[in-house]
């Protein structure tokens, strides 16, 4: 009968894995040579002040001014580079450095992070430092990202031989009517709050100026500007930003060395978003040995959500391990521990297994997330540990291999919605523990990005995997890339 009969629906087509693993190589391709023509014709130099690593962005033989660069909390020397090559193109010496306990400094930070006489007052000293290092006799301007620019307005007001400074995503209690004296103010234009202390910062010179006006009162001269479609990492790429960067020194200096302002940002974006696409048509090229997802009615999914969400908080703060030199370190260990060891025995109770190891799906994503993590190191952030950082992966570990196996076997075949839920447990299991502790694990809210940002990147990886070899091969390897990603994310801290 007409009335019985169901229209069928055209089958959805996949785009073919030869389209896929061209437009993947495309991708890549694009991205690195934007980002390696933004090195171009500049030499990159390594060295040490004392402890502290630098790193030297200038063009052979330049002789411009020195520019001093620090980046923001749980940030390195990388970061900043979107900042520190356009600057070295325009003719300047830039000397970025890892703060005190970040990137591949080995020295922890120490004293209270929330007190101007504590952590504060030691990257002020190490700032310092780097700056008699480098200075050459000749005025240094400064410019910071975030936590960098409370640090770089103090050493402003202390000395006399600094210039023109540029504050990126700046807060800062030492920033009066006078001091910096030259100063160039940047913030997101998704960060309201940032770009209110800008204004703020910029109405002590002139009431009636406002973000994009330069505001002048005798020798004391001021500018804030917003940088589009960008909040707090993305403004470390904005055109807008770099470019507002090299004319403000360039009028300080009375320079003319205009540079054209690649898109970095977006070429970082497309050489780690085409290496995502580029494991999927590798994936299924593994031996084919995948169980069937996992059924889950509503009861379960309910018990194995809220159950670890609301118990590994708790029982970590309980526990209250303080073992590991890093900011919150010792706590997320026990508490993915905890989290992950909970789903899995209800797995495990449930009859749930992870079925047969497959190496070829395990050496495939450990390798994958090397080349991932070359590619961030040399163009975004830093991704390899110093030795002190070794002990901390691995005590990461320890709770991160049970979070990722019961996460794989748990997502395995699942759809988006189980997924989202899922891992969104575990960011509402982070908040209860802030709640429980405001003040010991306030450093916790930092992690969500990270967790978020590996769930984009690395859970896709090994979503493909899975869908081949079974959850046990992703779960094993993603456990070990997510210590490895957060014992290298986070600054080392000694009491």
């Amino acid at each position: 009968m007409r009335g019985n009969r169901r229209r069928e629906r055209p089958s959805r087509q996949e785009v073919p894995p030869v389209l896929r693993s061209l437009l993947a190589l495309v991708l890549v391709v694009a991205g690195l040579w934007c980002l390696e023509a933004a090195r171009s014709g500049v030499a990159i130099t390594r060295a040490d002040v004392g402890a502290t690593p630098v790193t030297r962005y200038a063009r052979p033989g330049a002789d411009g001014p020195v520019v001093v660069i620090a980046h923001g909390f749980a940030g390195s020397r990388q970061m900043m580079a979107g900042y520190a090559l356009p600057l070295a193109r325009a003719g300047y010496r830039v000397h970025a450095f890892d703060f005190l306990g970040h990137g591949r400094n080995p020295v922890p930070m120490s004293g209270d992070v929330t007190a101007q006489d504590g952590a504060t007052r030691r990257l002020v000293v190490q700032t310092e430092t780097v700056i008699d290092a480098v200075a050459e006799g000749t005025p240094v301007a400064l410019l910071g990202h975030s936590m960098a620019t409370d640090v770089l307005a103090r050493v402003a007001a202390a000395r006399d031989d600094i210039g023109p400074v540029v504050l990126v995503s700046a807060y800062s209690g030492a920033i009066d009517a006078t001091t910096p004296r030259d100063l160039l103010i940047i913030a997101g234009a998704w960060e309201p709050g940032l770009r209110g202390f800008a204004r703020e910062a910029l109405r002590m010179v002139d009431p009636a100026a406002d973000e994009g006006d330069t505001a002048r009162a005798g020798t004391v001269i001021r500018r804030a500007v917003a940088a589009p479609f960008s909040e707090h990492v993305a403004v470390l790429q904005s055109r807008v930003g770099r470019a507002e960067a090299v004319g403000w020194l360039d009028r300080a200096y009375g320079r003319t060395h205009p540079v054209t302002i690649p898109p970095t940002g977006w070429a970082i974006l497309a050489v780690l978003g085409g290496l995502v696409a580029g494991i999927v048509p590798l994936a299924r090229r593994l031996p084919a040995r995948a169980a069937p997802p996992l059924p889950l009615g509503r009861g379960r999914l309910a018990a194995v959500t809220l159950v670890p969400a609301i118990a590994a908080p708790a029982g970590a703060v309980l526990l209250d391990v303080s073992a590991l030199p890093v900011l919150v370190a010792d706590h997320l260990a026990v508490h993915l521990g905890l989290f992950g060891a909970l789903q899995l025995a209800l797995l495990w109770r449930w009859g749930a297994r992870p079925g047969g190891l497959s190496l070829a799906g395990l050496g495939l994503l450990l390798a994958w997330s090397v080349l991932f993590g070359v590619a961030l190191d040399r163009y975004a952030a830093n991704f390899w540990p110093v030795a002190e950082r070794l002990p901390i992966i691995a005590a990461l570990a320890a709770g991160a291999l049970p979070f990722m196996l019961a996460d794989a076997v748990l997502t395995h075949g699942a759809p988006l919605g189980r997924r989202i839920a899922l891992r969104g447990a575990f960011l509402v299991s982070l908040g209860l523990a802030v709640a429980l502790a405001p003040r010991e694990l306030f450093f916790l809210v930092m992690i969500a990005p990270v967790i978020l940002l590996f769930y984009a990147v690395f859970g896709t990886a090994g979503r493909a995997v899975s869908a081949r070899t079974g959850p046990l091969a992703p779960g094993i390897a993603l456990g070990l890339v997510l210590a490895w990603a957060l014992g290298v994310s986070f600054p080392l801290f000694a009491a």
